[in-house]
């Protein structure tokens, strides 16, 4: 093989990352599974594509080495290869949020959603948690928080926050948070709360923000 066969083959051999991750869907896909595995079913409906469309995706991204599936039964429950990849998607976003005008808009936008406050740095939560200052909140479905969370957090599942709006302290600040920027799970609960008179704000960052800063989880399930 010539030299410059064998650059070409190294380029095209990382390009395959490159074309798994060029689809905003399986963007998405890759963000639904860095909180921890699924199967194809919750994909699609979490997505908002149908189930051939989140398999053909969930497809390439396997022959990319992205994701791993094992069975379950009769389903298949998908995973990501390696913490690596959730690390992946977050410098990817970071770095289109940092040269995209287009992108930063976007976020200007979601941030000005009505009852949505003034955002706060997961970094800057780990004393205030630890000194019981605030109430960190994982609005979260429970399966999610139970394979990670950022520690002292409490799993109150955005379907559930109203009915348990009683279990919620009235004399402390609430912090929410969800998936990571682009989820708006953390926005509706700090809406609801305001409405009921709480002290509350969102967190942007998730545990994928969290693991890729090397700051640590806890974990209730592998």
């Amino acid at each position: 093989m010539t030299p410059r066969n064998l650059k070409n083959q190294l380029y095209a051999q990382v390009a395959r990352i490159g074309a798994a991750v060029s689809s905003p869907k399986r963007l998405e896909l890759l963000e639904l599974l860095a909180q921890g595995e699924k199967s194809v079913e919750a994909l699609a409906q979490a997505a908002d594509i149908d189930v051939k469309l989140a398999s053909a995706h969930l497809r390439v991204l396997r022959e990319a080495q992205l994701v791993d599936a094992r069975r379950e039964g009769k389903n298949r429950i998908h995973r990501l290869s390696g913490a690596d990849v959730s690390d992946l998607w977050v410098n990817l976003r970071e770095l289109a949020q940092a040269h995209l005008a287009e992108l930063q808009l976007a976020m200007a936008g979601l941030a000005a959603e009505p009852g949505s406050l003034r955002p706060e740095s997961a970094r800057s939560l780990l004393d205030k948690v630890r000194a019981g200052d605030v109430v960190l909140l994982d609005v979260r479905p429970e399966a999610e928080f139970r394979t990670a969370h950022l520690p002292g957090a409490r799993s109150v599942p955005l379907d559930e926050l109203e009915a348990r709006i009683r279990e919620l302290p009235s004399d402390k600040d609430i912090v929410a948070y969800c998936r990571g920027p682009f989820c708006v799970m953390s926005d509706a609960a700090v809406a609801l709360l305001a409405r009921h008179g709480l002290r509350a704000r969102k967190c942007a960052d998730g545990v994928p923000e969290w693991r890729a800063a090397g700051l640590p989880l806890e974990c209730e399930a592998i």
